[in-house]
C-alpha cells in the first residue's frame, strides 16, 4: 500500500474483504468473434500499402473499412503507441477506457478497439497476433495493454523537470498536424489515449503501480487487425524502445516499426459487413 491507515479495520473487516467480485459489464451478448470469417481475410490478401515509422517519430497512415492493417517490428525490439480516427468524422476515435472495461487490460486475438460515444462500436478488431504465446508472466505482465496513456512531455516535466520532444505524445501531435494542416496546438487536441502495441505492462502488487517491462516482440512479430471502418491510424515508435528501461530518452536503442496493408479476398469481403454505430445513438439522437 502507499499509505499508513489511520483508522482500525472494524470487526467484520475481514468479512467486507470476502465480497466476491463481479465483471462489470459481461460481454457474453456481444456477437462472438469470427475466427473462421477473419481467418478467410488473409487467403488471398495483397499488399496495398506500406508506411515505415523512424524511431522515436510518428507517422499518420490510411486503412480502408474491411482491409488488414499489420503493425510489424522489423529491425529491433520496439513498442508503439496507436490513436485510431474514423477517417471521415475524427470525433469518432479509439476509447481505450472503455475497450479496457469491456476486454481487460490487455487484448490479444478476437478483441476490438472501441470508438467514442455516441457511437461506441468497433473501429477494428484484432485477427492475429505472433506474440499471443506470452499470455502472463510471472510479474502479471502481458502485452497490447489499454492502461497507459503515452509518455508526454508534460508528465516528464512534471517528474524530473527537464523537456523532452520526443514523446509519444508530441510524435503524434506533430504527425496529425502534417497529415490534416492543423496548427500543434489543434492537433494536440485530437491525440487520445493509445493502444500500447508491443507494449510489456502490468501493476505492481504491492502499490499496483503501472510498469513496464522489456518487450519480448522480436523482427517479424506483428499485431493485426481488421478496419471496421474507414481508419485514420497515427503510430510512434517510442523513445522507450523496448521499455525495459525507461519511457523517453535519447539513451534507449530504438528501432522503426512498419505500418502494413492488405485488401483482403473477395470471400472475406463479399461477407463482412461494417458495424452500425450504437443504437442508443440512433433511437435518441444523442
Amino acid at each position: 500500500m502507499k499509505y499508513t491507515p489511520t483508522h482500525p479495520a472494524p470487526a467484520d473487516a475481514a468479512d467486507r474483504r470476502r465480497a466476491a467480485p463481479v465483471v462489470a459489464y459481461p460481454t457474453d451478448s456481444l456477437p462472438g468473434f469470427d475466427a473462421a470469417l477473419y481467418a478467410s481475410a488473409r487467403t488471398d490478401m495483397t499488399l496495398v500499402d506500406r508506411w515505415e515509422i523512424p524511431p522515436r517519430d510518428a507517422k499518420c497512415f490510411t486503412v480502408p473499412a474491411g482491409h488488414l492493417c499489420r503493425i510489424v517490428s522489423v529491425e529491433g525490439p520496439q513498442v508503439g503507441d496507436l490513436n485510431l480516427w474514423n477517417l471521415h468524422d475524427p470525433s469518432e476515435h479509439f476509447y481505450s477506457g472503455k475497450t479496457r472495461a469491456l476486454h481487460g487490460t490487455h487484448l490479444s486475438t478476437g478483441d476490438r478497439l472501441w470508438s467514442t460515444f455516441p457511437t461506441l462500436r468497433p473501429l477494428a478488431t484484432l485477427t492475429d497476433d505472433t506474440l499471443d504465446w506470452y499470455g502472463w508472466d510471472d510479474d502479471g505482465a502481458s502485452l497490447h495493454d489499454v492502461i497507459g496513456t503515452r509518455c508526454d512531455p508534460y508528465t516528464q516535466r512534471l517528474l524530473n523537470g527537464s523537456d523532452y520532444h520526443y514523446c509519444c505524445h508530441s510524435n503524434l501531435t506533430r504527425a496529425v498536424s502534417r497529415y490534416t494542416g492543423l496548427p500543434l496546438e489543434q492537433a494536440e487536441a485530437r491525440v487520445h489515449d493509445v493502444f500500447n502495441v508491443f507494449m510489456c505492462t502490468g501493476f505492481t502488487r504491492d502499490t499496483h503501480q503501472y510498469f513496464m517491462k522489456a518487450s519480448p516482440v522480436r523482427p517479424g512479430d506483428y499485431l493485426e487487425f481488421v478496419a471496421e471502418v474507414d481508419l485514420l491510424g497515427a503510430l510512434s515508435a517510442c523513445p522507450g524502445g523496448d521499455c525495459g528501461h525507461s519511457h523517453s530518452s535519447d539513451d534507449n536503442p530504438c528501432y522503426p516499426l512498419a505500418v502494413e496493408v492488405y485488401r483482403p479476398s473477395a470471400q472475406f469481403l463479399s461477407a463482412w459487413r461494417s458495424p452500425a454505430a450504437n443504437p442508443y445513438a440512433r433511437q435518441h439522437g444523442t
